[in-house]
């Protein structure tokens, strides 16, 4: 087996946050917003902005908005920092607006990306923004990262560019892009920032903006953790580095026996009959020279990662000065089984524990040029996040953004603030691994919690200063509402892991589940003076929930308002093995508690699951059986989610390649080929089976049964998915968004507007399409009455 991984680096203290000399100018003190002109500006006595943050969303001061963290993060290092919200990008001057940073620009496209923003699933506009007053679309430009970017540097272009937030974090490397179906390169070239930040990166930017801030050149800030920036060939930054290449494919034929990425180095050495105990003095024997040494499974035989000549085994290179070569974008933009690599090496290389850096090349010639990508952030300790969430924010909208009454809750209410607004984030980061989900590769999968003192304090100031509060606390959450304070329940083993998920395909035995932390802070929370309620928004993840009756028993009887939405996502095994989700059996477990707790309570509630349609490796079959499950249960889904592919995400790999990087990448029979769902008819066949009540989909579902040789489920009985009459129905469809919802009657008005003044009843008018969606006239002899059907559903 490998030599145990060095964790020296990962253990080594990061510097707190809190340890650095403040910048001179804290002497200016606090703002109670900051600034968004020169007016404001001029009122906190400054001539000048050290760092201006440029961003798509609408200014809020609250912690849930990921630039007024930012804003308040450098304001309490001591730097003077304005924000410059949704410009107009059609020039420079907008940028301009607040003067010439003194240290450099921060831009962001905002808390979501801008093309999940601006485009649904399906690829059309959407008509709302929920970060813009009064709900407007169009505030802000398509790939707003690279267009805000460009502007900083047209504005001034001698002030460094710094970029962030969660769309440039799931773009640092070459990505397929869903929205113009192509590979592109990395949004650090396209954006032509001088560095990027990924993930939460308050860390990494108070090291940068202090370095800055001593007049360190940018260029020259190459070793801070959680960035990425381009590096020309023969930089001299670059020297002292080993480099492995990962580019190469195995091919059928003897190869070394590989160990999988994805076991603990415990598992690994129980499957080989050793022992990785210290105390055991065994040391594997080092590959014959010139013979790679793998990062994958026997089982799976994946890239084969080389030891350079002359080096030593790769577990014996020092993992904090070796860099992975991945496969060049113009390599992954060709080709699919070197992209699914690429995709699977990255995901690898995530745990802040023994991640190794990671570099691509981009272009060729004189144009030739490597996107360098450090290994991700230590994570924030305790009390660093409660540094982070107990800063004087303001925890509302600028003042610019009130209406005539000085109010929020008008014409220029801002929907995502609205959601948020009396809900408490505990604690960020996810180890579920969910392939469809970025928030993994955005935030990590180590948990950061905060201490239970600082989330009743938030919990008390919500009370106290927040108007409009009545009592009822909206959420007490994260990313999932129930993995605060998990963990592994080893340091050295949880720097070592491997593993892209702690729950699948089961729970991980050195995984902690113990809700007693969650559950003192919902109780201590409750029994507040003034505070009637405490509701549970977040999703939680049930598997983890049933290991902890008494975290169950705690939630049901005091912490749902009626309904719980959980996401099974599917009930069959083939997508949830591509989703890395637990089988319908652990929701049965779950909705067995949640019944009995309800009953015992006295409460009637009920659980509201969520599913997705179209996710790679799901067959028609699988989403009849879902909706045949669905009616079983008596569920009827009013909001159909459809698989969203976002860069950097595992099952966007898979949309794109059609192989399975979970599994590992071969050119041979050996990869696993995986099922997508790609064209408007299939998709919207897909949505069809989650929506099987709605008479607007009757149609396509009863040809999509006959030819799937299902015409039995095809019925007027109980045990008939779909009925055989059809009535008339208005093409009226509710979406999540409500301005993306078709209203009941449009189809119909859209009907009687073809109908000539006089006509008795409806009439065709020549070349209209009409269809059971739309409504068809009656038939002759029926004298304009609709037909009865024959029987009921």
């Amino acid at each position: 087996m490998n030599a145990p991984v060095d964790v020296s680096f990962f253990a080594r203290a990061a510097k707190p946050l809190t340890s650095y000399r403040p910048y001179w100018a804290k002497r200016f003190g606090v703002a109670p917003f900051l600034p968004m002109s020169r007016a404001e500006m001029e009122q906190l006595g400054w001539d000048s902005c050290d760092i201006v943050l440029v961003t798509g969303d609408a200014y809020i001061d609250h912690p849930s908005f990921g630039m007024a963290v930012i804003g308040r993060v450098l304001e309490a290092q001591g730097f003077r920092v304005g924000i410059i919200a949704q410009p107009d990008w059609q020039s420079a001057e907008p940028f301009k607006a607040l003067g010439k940073p003194n240290l450099f620009w921060g831009v962001t496209a905002g808390n979501m990306d801008s093309m999940i923003n601006r485009y649904t699933a399906d690829r059309k506009i959407r008509s709302d923004d929920a970060y813009t007053p009064g709900d407007v679309g169009g505030k802000r430009p398509d790939r707003a990262a690279i267009v805000y970017s460009q502007r900083c540097r047209e504005a001034y272009k001698d002030v460094p560019i710094v970029l962030g937030g969660i769309e440039g974090s799931l773009r640092r490397i070459a990505h397929y892009d869903y929205w113009s179906d192509k590979v592109r390169r990395s949004i650090v070239v396209d954006a032509k920032c001088d560095l990027l930040l990924y993930g939460n990166a308050e860390r990494a930017l108070v090291e940068v903006a202090h370095r800055i801030a001593t007049r360190e050149p940018i260029e020259q800030i190459t070793d801070v953790r959680g960035t990425a920036f381009v590096r020309r060939p023969h930089d001299p930054t670059a020297e002292g580095w080993i480099e492995l290449d990962s580019s190469e494919v195995d091919q059928p034929g003897h190869v070394e026996d590989h160990i999988n990425p994805y076991q603990t180095t415990s598992e690994q050495a129980q499957a080989q009959g050793q022992s990785c105990s210290k105390e055991d003095g065994s040391q594997p024997p080092l590959p014959p020279a010139g013979e790679g040494r793998g990062e994958g499974a026997s089982a799976y035989k994946p890239i084969t990662i080389h030891r350079p000549q002359g080096a030593g085994g790769v577990a014996k290179l020092p993992r904090e000065r070796t860099v992975i070569r991945l496969p060049s974008y113009e390599q992954v933009k060709s080709d699919a089984v070197l992209y699914a690599h690429a995709n699977r090496v990255l995901h690898l290389e995530t745990n802040p524990g023994n991640a190794r850096a990671l570099v691509q090349a981009h272009g060729e010639g004189a144009t030739a040029r490597d996107v360098w990508i450090n290994p991700p952030p230590i994570p924030l300790t305790t009390a660093e996040m409660d540094h982070v969430f107990d800063l004087p924010y303001a925890r509302g909208p600028h003042p610019a953004y009130a209406d005539e009454h000085g109010q929020h809750d008008g014409a220029t209410k801002i929907p995502a603030w609205e959601m948020i607004r009396f809900s408490i984030n505990i604690m960020r980061g996810c180890f579920g691994g969910c392939t469809f989900c970025s928030i993994t590769e955005h935030e990590g999968r180590i948990i950061q919690s905060r201490s239970e003192d600082s989330i009743i304090k938030e919990v008390e100031d919500i009370r106290d200063k927040v108007d409009g509060f009545t009592g009822v606390i909206s959420d007490l959450g994260g990313p999932t509402a129930n993995m605060y304070r998990l963990g592994c329940k080893s340091p050295a083993i949880e720097a070592a892991c491997r593993k892209p998920s702690c729950v699948y395909p089961g729970i991980c035995q050195n995984l902690t589940t113990n809700h007693d932390p969650l559950i003192r802070i919902y109780r201590r929370a409750r029994s507040l003076r003034g505070i009637k309620k405490i509701l549970i928004g977040s999703g939680l993840r049930y598997d983890l929930a049933v290991k902890s009756p008494e975290y169950v028993k705690e939630l049901v009887q005091h912490h749902v308002g009626g309904y719980l939405k959980i996401a099974p996502e599917h009930t069959e095994g083939g997508p949830l093995s591509k989703m890395m989700k637990p089988g319908i059996g652990s929701y049965d477990r779950f909705k067995t508690m949640f019944e009995k707790y309800s009953e015992e309570a006295g409460k009637k509630q009920f659980l509201i699951p969520y599913f997705i349609a179209a996710h790679p490796g799901t067959s028609d079959e699988d989403m009849m059986n879902l909706a045949i499950w669905l009616k079983k249960n008596g569920f009827r889904a009013d909001q159909v989610q459809t698989f969203y592919p976002s860069p950097m995400a595992t099952a966007t790999a898979m949309y794109h390649t059609s192989l399975n990087p979970l599994k590992g990448v071969h050119r041979d029979d050996r990869a696993e080929k995986v099922d997508i769902v790609r064209g408007d008819k299939r998709r919207r066949l897909h949505k069809a089976f989650l929506r099987y009540h709605d008479p607007n989909n009757w149609p396509l579902l009863r040809e999509a049964l006959k030819t799937m040789g299902r015409a039995d489920l095809i019925g007027n009985g109980k045990h008939h998915l779909i009925p055989t009459f059809q009535p008339m129905t208005d093409g009226s469809y509710q979406s999540a968004r409500r301005k993306n919802s078709t209203a009941v009657g449009k189809a119909s008005e859209k009907m009687a507007a073809v109908v000539k003044p006089g006509m008795k009843s409806a009439q065709p008018q020549r070349g209209a399409i009409l269809t059971q969606h739309t409504g068809l006239p009656p038939r002759a002899g029926v004298g304009g009455k609709a037909m009865k059907p024959r029987g009921g559903r």
